[in-house]
């Protein structure tokens, strides 16, 4: 007997409640993740006692005398902070309804991305503030695809393009999000295997050399996926939304392990 496909209805209603319950996962996740960086690395940089930050485990901390490196690690971390916060924001329909809101949103996530790729790329070249080649490869071409994406979608908002410009916008933040997608998936799999497997404290192991492209060019993946979805067969929509149900259990479990083993202790520090 032939196995028999969901009915369109189920398939369509599928695809979209999917999408929703990622989108909740993340914002949960991203909040906490942006909590962290304010708590841990913005607060200290902005206050007295920039050396603190520090014991945040950075590879390449305040440095007396170091002026550039550190306004870079400055702007570098502030940008992370709001773009946690704002990133998913600019995708909620209801937000999109005020032009205002959404149009100036949009142009301070943009402007902040720019300014995360910027300062990613001294920090990494300028200040030697990476932890393998690997690693600082990955980061590059992460900041390259930040501004292509970016422009692009500046670009086709200005032309009033917005079916493209929405798909640019959600493809930059999904690249912009490639630091947070690194730090869950490294703990989603460090869980799964009761260890590490793979990884070194320079990330350059087996699954580190891996990942350290995936964080960001999986989600692109999953993202063109469900835009082909969105109009496509039955058969593309149950798959897509199958792709996204397993992607909220990884961010669940990512962020479980990133919360409890990597941020939490920095709250309970103070």
């Amino acid at each position: 007997m032939a196995p028999t496909l969901p009915t369109p209805r189920a398939s369509t209603r599928l695809l979209p409640w999917s999408a929703r319950a990622w989108f909740l996962a993340a914002l949960a996740s991203q909040w906490l993740f942006a909590a962290y960086i304010a708590w841990t690395l913005v607060r200290p940089l902005t206050g007295a006692d920039a050396a603190s930050i520090d014991g945040s485990r950075l590879i390449t901390g305040h440095v007396v005398g170091d002026t550039p490196g550190n306004a870079a690690l400055l702007g570098h971390v502030l940008a992370a902070a709001i773009i946690n916060v704002l990133g998913l924001l600019q995708l909620v329909p209801v937000l999109r309804r005020f032009p205002s809101w959404h149009r100036w949103a949009g142009r301070t996530f943009m402007a902040l991305s720019l300014l995360a790729a910027l300062s990613g790329f001294y920090m990494v070249w300028g200040r030697d503030s990476r932890l393998s080649d690997v690693s600082a490869i990955a980061i590059t071409l992460n900041g390259l695809l930040i501004l292509v994406a970016i422009v692009m979608a500046w670009r086709l908002a200005l032309r009033r393009r917005f079916a493209e410009h929405r798909r640019w916008a959600i493809r930059a933040f999904l690249l912009v999000s490639g630091v947070w997608f690194l730090r869950l998936g490294l703990m989603a799999w460090v869980i799964i295997n009761q260890g590490p497997k793979g990884n070194t404290p320079h990330l350059d192991g087996t699954f580190d050399a891996f990942w350290v492209f995936a964080c960001y060019l999986g989600p692109l993946a999953i993202a063109e996926l469900y835009f082909h979805a969105e109009a496509g067969s039955r058969r593309m929509q149950f798959t897509a939304a199958g792709v996204l149900a397993l992607s909220v259990a990884l961010t669940l479990l990512g962020t479980f392990g990133a919360f409890t083993f990597m941020w939490l202790p920095h709250f309970e520090q103070a």
